[in-house]
């Protein structure tokens, strides 16, 4: 599944010229609300054949792309499935539907091009994901699957 999901990805990227989580539910007319979510971070939900992202507002930039990333990995692998992204939580849960998500969001926010830089100058991990801006689990999630 994982050669899957990053053809996924591509394909979305290439036809909508853009790795913007936002801009690729734009195109996909997917829609967005940001708003208090509590402890929440985000979650997708597919509601009277609509799709739908919700962001906590109290994210910041870099957590709300991934957040967006995640849900919008949902919104296109698991159309039809209610999923929630709970912070701290779900980049370590084994169910399948949320290791989906977040491979999703990986390839989408962490281009090959960036991989093979990081490699050639010996970037670290944490290095890495400070210049994809990107939270570090994320990182090696996206080193692991590329193996």
């Amino acid at each position: 599944m994982r050669r899957d999901i990053h053809s996924i990805v591509n394909q979305y990227i290439k036809r909508f010229n853009s790795r913007n989580p936002f801009d690729i539910a734009k195109y996909l007319n997917i829609q967005i609300q940001i708003g208090p979510l509590g402890s929440r971070c985000g979650y997708y939900m597919y509601l009277k054949k609509h799709r739908c992202i919700f962001l906590n507002e109290d994210l910041s930039e870099e957590e709300m792309n991934l957040v967006m990333s995640h849900e919008l990995g949902h919104a296109v692998l698991h159309r039809k499935q209610n999923c929630y992204f709970i912070r701290n939580y779900t980049l370590f849960l084994d169910s399948k539907i949320e290791q989906e998500a977040n491979i999703f969001a990986a390839d989408l926010l962490i281009d090959d091009e960036l991989l093979r830089e990081a490699k050639e100058r010996n970037y670290t991990d944490a290095q890495l994901a400070r210049l994809a801006c990107c939270d570090p689990a994320l990182v090696k999630l996206r080193l692991r699957q590329r193996r």
